[in-house]
């Protein structure tokens, strides 16, 4: 299927997520079935000024394309030189973060707030799309609260301006993560759009990733919060959408797995594999059989060796025993799509 300028597999997308989206897990949901990634938020003014730590989140690896890296920032001038900067990466594409809801970034003029002003927006969006080769492509919320639902104006600044799609995360700026997601409002906006417009929140599970996605018309969606504690919600998904036999992973599956994520992790650094080995050993072991004390355990190890091999066993032993209810429940409140 096509997605803008793009050829990918299916419709469903690992969505990014900061402090997450780093490039073994990017690698991680390739293989294991995003059509394509992208990074997680990385400031265009630390990009305009050479910031080291910045420098360290635009790395990525081949096996990711097609990959966008995500930018955010309040400048026009940062911005277009991010892009430019984007392109001699080697990226495919670059994607500007109008959806983050956090203070800090707001406060500055930056995520969620550019789409309060939408004239403003369309011509930073069109300083940007002429300063780069690649397509630019933004996320954005559903509005800034609920007396100030824009994002359908948005929409059309950005078609305008020449973005090649746009995504969408159901809620307002107001919400943060709470609430529900407005399907409605996303299906509705991608029946007057004349761009791409990829759906965004609370997709659980791999049924309803395929349900939003059948009766909303949009052109993908994405998924973030779902493929933390069911990294296997792609392969899913794309089997349910195919009509195939739903595919439930077993212990081998859990095992391999961990066997690829732990040597992605350990190319980055020993201090990385055994922070996010802890992170994401304990999302995924949700609905299992005593996940509470195994999350607690699995904190307070000291080193990798000990989080992967305490990963593994407590796999081996509880796969069969998994509340598959669990996966309708609240999860990760605080952010994540």
């Amino acid at each position: 299927m096509k997605l803008g300028p793009f050829q990918i597999d299916h419709p469903f997308i690992l969505a990014p997520m900061a402090g997450i989206s780093n490039s073994p897990f990017r690698r991680l949901m390739r293989r294991y079935g995003s059509s394509l990634v992208v990074s997680e938020l990385i400031s265009a003014n630390g990009i305009f000024w050479g910031n080291q730590r910045t420098a360290e989140l635009l790395r990525f690896n081949e096996e990711e394309r097609p990959l966008g890296l995500q930018i955010f920032g309040e400048i026009p001038e940062n911005l277009n030189k991010a892009c430019e900067y984007i392109e001699s990466l080697g990226a495919d594409f670059v994607d500007l973060n109008l959806g983050c809801p956090v203070p800090k970034v707001v406060s500055r003029g930056a995520g969620s707030a550019l789409c309060r002003d939408p004239v403003t927006l369309g011509k930073i969006l069109e300083g940007m799309v002429k300063s780069t080769r690649i397509p630019v492509t933004i996320k954005i919320r559903t509005g800034w609260d609920s007396q100030c639902i824009n994002a359908l104006e948005v929409v059309r600044v950005a078609a305008d301006a020449g973005v090649s799609w746009v995504a969408i995360h159901g809620r307002t700026r107001a919400q943060g993560y709470e609430g529900l997601a407005d399907w409605d409002l996303i299906g509705d906006v991608k029946s007057k759009s004349s761009i791409p417009i990829i759906g965004n929140g609370d997709l659980q599970t791999a049924a309803l990733a395929v349900k939003r996605f059948k009766e909303t018309g949009v052109d993908a969606v994405l998924i973030g919060r779902g493929a933390l504690r069911n990294p296997f919600i792609f392969r899913q998904a794309n089997r349910i959408l195919e009509g195939r036999e739903e595919f439930y992973p077993s212990a081998e599956d859990y095992l391999e797995l961990l066997q690829v994520q732990r040597k992605l992790l350990e190319e980055e650094s020993k201090a990385v594999c055994l922070l996010h080995g802890k992170k994401f050993l304990s999302w995924y072991s949700a609905g299992f059989r005593s996940s509470s004390q195994f999350r607690k355990e699995v904190f307070s190890l000291k080193t990798s060796e000990e989080v992967w091999a305490l990963g593994v066993r407590f796999f081996e032993d509880n796969l069969n025993d998994r509340n598959l209810h669990f996966l309708q429940e609240s999860f990760l409140m605080g952010g994540h799509g």
